[in-house]
């Protein structure tokens, strides 16, 4: 059986990029499938509703099950909140097989970024590697300074976690050998970040960002690269797992992938159904313009105004 997360209040998101314009509040089982899950396209059992519970979200649900959980949940409407490709690293094929499965411009812009990066430093740049309790402690405070400067954190409330109970789940982990970390610094002054746990052999790409002030320089998909080169050396992991949702940077990165969706069950209350349809149009709007937005190659644009 996949576990649910605890029932809590969360928010449908009316979002453009990383921008949330409106949110509509629901309480929710959260059912999160991991990657292996999705890769074995398993089908979650859906814990009790509940009287207070206005339905579930569930995450990373192989597309080809979407239909037979809607049927399953029976009484519940069914909404395809997103659908997006779950982007992963085969950790097993070794450096050289990696680079291979990569397309001939991703290598040739990864080498030119790294060039271009490593020039503007003034042979300043160093990557550091971060595995121990200690390590971690001192990787803490660096990173958190990267954060604080972050559309992650300013606009998705996604930055690296600043609390104690962070800090020490994370001291565990590492005792544990259980997480991996990458900093990034130009002159001894940090610009880019990525903090991933590992679980059974998986490692999750859960928090990352880079100082918006080097973005010219592309400080996240040269450290990406380091990070990938380091955990294909080091042996005995599985995946890299890009977790939930679309973007380039992932696609470029990728060597496989397994096409999901998260899938909203909701009763089908007055207000729910008013939800919903808010949800339909608006979502359906988004995805018009952002078909206009390819078709006049104004991506790069778009970008910079979503963040």
């Amino acid at each position: 059986m996949i576990p649910a997360e605890q029932a809590a209040t969360l928010p449908l998101r009316f979002q453009i990029g990383a921008r949330t314009l409106a949110r509509i509040d629901r309480r929710l089982w959260l059912v999160p499938l991991s990657l292996a899950d999705a890769l074995e396209a398993r089908l979650p059992a859906l814990p009790p509703l509940g009287r207070t519970n206005d339905g579930y979200l569930v995450t990373s649900l192989p597309v080809e099950r979407a239909a037979a959980l809607a049927w399953t949940a029976g009484g519940l409407i069914a909404f395809e909140r997103q659908r997006y490709t779950r982007h992963w690293i085969d950790l097993t094929i070794g450096a050289d097989a990696y680079l291979a499965r990569l397309s001939g411009n991703t290598r040739s812009a990864i080498k030119r970024k790294t060039r271009k990066l490593a020039e503007a430093s003034g042979g300043t740049l160093e990557i550091a590697r971060f595995r121990t309790p200690d390590e971690l402690a001192a990787f803490h405070p660096l990173a958190r300074a990267v954060s604080a400067t972050t559309y992650q954190e300013r606009l998705m409330d996604a930055g690296l976690p600043d609390t104690a109970a962070f800090r020490t789940r994370a001291a565990l982990q590492a005792a544990a050998g259980e997480v991996r970390a990458w900093l990034l610094s130009i002159a001894g002054t940090p610009v880019a970040y990525l903090f991933c746990p590992v679980e059974k052999g998986t490692v999750l790409y859960q928090y990352l960002g880079h100082d918006p002030a080097f973005n010219d320089l592309s400080p996240g998909a040269v450290l990406q690269m380091a990070a990938t080169r380091d955990l294909l050396e080091e042996g005995g992991l599985q995946r890299f797992d890009f977790t939930e949702g679309e973007g380039q940077h992932k696609r470029q990165f990728a060597t496989d992938g397994v096409p999901c969706v998260d899938l909203l069950l909701l009763r089908g209350t007055l207000a729910n159904r008013a939800a919903l349809a808010s949800l339909r149009v608006f979502d359906g709007g988004a995805a018009a313009a952002k078909r206009a937005v390819q078709r006049l190659g104004l991506e790069e644009w778009a970008r910079k105004v979503r963040r």
